[in-house]
């Protein structure tokens, strides 16, 4: 297919890869000029997205994905694919969806799962929203830039899904880090509470696939320095999303909330451009109060 990527960043970059590779010709445009190895480099949007058959967008929040499709959506056939691998807000996805439908164009929200790991490896998971005719049109480039593809429901679905992902996911870093934290200062070993946590009832994926300790489990970003698989100001943008949507429909989230508070704070503190499992070190170093509201 003739393929269109606006965004080629730390995630977009080796998805773009990965399509060329499979045989697809891909035009790429991101506005640092960032070239990616047999993607043609576009000097700008119309360039990349002009007579593609589908345009696939990975671009940083609700405001830039609106700007985006209203340049790019004139420009594309009739017929032609839209698919966002962004995560922004569920109203921005629906309006995204609208203005493709008024264009007669298919489109889909395809958050993705996995960082930047999962992005280069191609073992993305992708959550799906949109008509079950775009999935199935956008399930074979799905497939090679992850592992697996997940039909959440229809236009924002798969927005919402990644929401409520990344709600969990916020939350329970933070109680494994307090965990470490605590056993570290209650004189126990890590690699024994490792053993411990990761087959017993605290087993989770924080632990189990990207523990916060280093050298303990396998290797994840605490063995790099925290360098980022996936940011602590995006998980914090993450949550924030969650507690948008969960104001909008009245539900109660607590824990989200508190989450969202203690990752705002983090990042603020020196947290910014680390790993969200850094969180680690900063509540070791911290004194009980310290985190209090």
């Amino acid at each position: 297919m003739r393929i269109g990527f606006i965004g080629l960043g730390n995630m977009g970059a080796p998805m773009a890869a990965n399509l060329a590779r499979a045989g697809h010709e891909v035009a790429g445009f991101d506005t640092a000029d960032i070239a990616v190895e047999g993607v043609r480099s576009a000097d700008a949007i119309e360039a990349a997205v002009r007579d593609r058959e589908a345009v696939i967008t990975m671009l940083p929040d609700g405001p830039v994905l609106d700007a985006v499709y209203e340049r790019i959506v004139p420009l594309m056939p009739g017929g032609a694919l839209l698919l966002d691998c962004s995560t922004v807000d569920v109203d921005s996805a629906a309006s995204a969806h609208r203005r493709a439908g008024q264009a007669d164009l298919l489109s889909i929200d395809a958050p993705v799962s996995g960082g930047i790991g999962g992005a280069t490896a191609g073992s993305l998971t992708f959550m799906v929203g949109g008509s079950e005719a775009a999935v199935e049109r956008a399930r074979p480039l799905l497939e090679i830039m992850g592992q697996r593809v997940v039909h959440c429901g229809e236009a924002g679905a798969g927005q919402a899904a990644k929401i409520c992902n990344n709600l969990l996911l916020g939350v329970s870093m933070i109680g494994a880090c307090e965990a470490f934290s605590l056993g570290e200062k209650l004189g126990l070993s890590p690699e024994r509470l490792f053993e411990v946590i990761s087959t017993s009832s605290g087993s989770c994926w924080s632990v189990n696939t990207y523990c916060p300790v280093p050298g303990v489990g396998p290797s994840s970003p605490a063995d790099d320095g925290y360098a980022p698989g996936f940011a602590a100001e995006l998980m914090l943008k993450d949550l924030c999303l969650s507690q948008r949507a969960a104001e909008q429909v009245g539900a109660a989230t607590p824990m989200a909330a508190r989450a969202e508070a203690l990752y705002a704070r983090f990042v603020e503190h020196g947290g910014r451009g680390q790993d969200f499992s850094a969180m680690l070190p900063a509540l070791s170093a911290a004194a009980r109060g310290d985190f209090d509201e």
